[in-house]
């Protein structure tokens, strides 16, 4: 049973009439509700369902497989001393890169059912590893709406970096609490590749569900998750349109205006940060349209797919629902991910800031043929990114535990050497 925060009376009244209200302008503008609606079904059903369904099927069957305890035991080496999190934290990170919102959030929840995690390190993990997919950043917002392929590698870049940065800083958070959850074979002696298959093995046998069932299993959770995006989808749609037709989001726009007017911010971007406040896709939207610099257009858009948007921090909400992790911190997390990304932004324009955006963008980026072709060929393109960005991460994982063993080696037999110096000799 996940205790929670007891409710305070102004809260109670504060979302009470939230919702009275939006409920009240959806039925003085039915016909704008309506046409709200079936766009954001449009969006789910083409787009977010196809799309997300075979990475959430895939993440279901590998965990059940052993497949991410396997890989658990082999990038702890790489994920516990960056992030402080367990080396299964790595499976969520790289199937977030490749997936987009919200499959980062779901598979930390799922790790934290299954005891992978502790409390604050799924709070972490969920924080940086729900990010947007490269498809989104660079069909959509780089050719879709700033008609610019050549930002892709830039936007794709800074969202990363500052995803990854992100995660370093959260290192931070929860202190060094001490692990209530037994590491997967980490700290066991003898060959880590003999370990992760002794783990894999483990959690198979502990499993137990024969292969139909983990299929069948598997899709009817994964069509049930997907179900919850989608009416968060279409709900935030239509409460988006309402607000927008009943003059709502403009009354916002003036206080924010005097806000941001000291830091020298343009009025005709207010109304994108409103927007992507809710809804990450028409914020992006309008940012690119707005008539402003392209530095301040990007960085705002960058801001604003960092964020994410409330339609996306509800999806997380369901998605970790029934587990001990909070939403405060998550909340807190993509505030901070909007700033860091901004200011990423800004240093990547400048001519050294683009040579590391070309280093580091063909890790996630989308090539442009692969942009338009079919679906199932875009898949396979983000299928085989994942596998890349796995082979990166478990090369590194395992340079990384090769150069401990050695030095550890050395200091063994170091050690061995000046002890048997101070061994006292005999007299006859």
């Amino acid at each position: 049973m996940v205790s929670r925060p007891p409710l305070t009376h102004r809260s109670a009244y504060l979302v009470a009439g939230c919702a009275l209200f939006i409920t009240i302008v959806i039925l003085i503008y039915p016909s704008v509700a309506f046409r709200a609606s079936i766009e954001g079904l449009r969006v789910w059903w083409e787009i977010v369902f196809p799309a997300l369904l075979p990475f959430f099927v895939a993440a279901e069957i590998l965990m059940a497989f052993g497949v991410v305890h396997f890989l658990g035991v082999l990038l702890e080496p790489l994920m516990r001393p960056v992030f402080d999190v367990p080396g299964v934290g790595a499976f969520a990170l790289a199937m977030g890169i490749t997936g987009g919102y919200p499959i980062g959030a779901k598979i930390t929840a799922n790790l934290r059912r299954k005891g992978l995690c502790n409390q604050i390190e799924g709070e972490r993990l969920a924080s940086f590893t729900n990010t947007a997919d490269p498809l989104f950043m660079s069909g959509a917002v780089a050719v879709g709406m700033f008609h610019s392929p050549e930002l892709a590698g830039l936007i794709c870049s800074v969202h990363y970096i500052s995803a990854i940065i992100l995660g370093v800083l959260l290192r931070l958070h929860g202190g060094s609490q001490r692990r209530r959850i037994p590491e997967l074979g980490i700290t066991g002696k003898g060959n880590i590749f003999k370990r992760a298959f002794h783990e894999l093995y483990k959690a198979r046998q502990a499993d137990g569900r024969p292969v139909g069932q983990i299929f069948g299993d598997s899709v009817r959770d994964s069509v049930g998750s997907l179900l919850l995006v989608g009416g968060f989808i279409m709900m935030f749609s239509v409460i988006i349109e309402v607000l927008t037709v009943s003059g709502v989001l403009k009354l916002v726009q003036v206080p924010l205006t005097l806000i941001t007017g000291p830091f020298n911010i343009k009025d005709t971007l207010i109304s994108p940060m409103i927007s992507g406040f809710f809804e990450i896709t028409l914020g992006t939207e309008l940012a690119s349209k707005a008539a402003a610099p392209l530095l301040d257009r990007l960085m705002v858009t960058n801001a604003v797919i960092a964020w994410s948007g409330l339609s996306v921090f509800g999806q997380v909400s369901a998605m970790v629902s029934g587990t001990d992790m909070r939403m405060t911190p998550y909340f807190i997390s993509r505030l901070i991910h909007a700033l860091i990304a901004a200011v990423i932004t800004a240093i990547s324009m400048s001519p050294y800031g683009q040579g590391l955006a070309k280093l580091v963008a063909p890790v996630f980026v989308l090539e442009p043929a692969a942009i338009q072709a079919p679906f199932y060929l875009r898949l396979l393109s983000s299928f085989t990114r994942l596998l890349t960005i796995m082979a990166i991460m478990v090369g590194l994982s395992v340079t990384i535990w090769l150069f401990r063993r050695i030095q550890l080696v050395f200091i063994r037999v170091k050690g061995v050497k000046q002890s048997s110096s101070r061994v006292p000799r005999l007299r006859a």
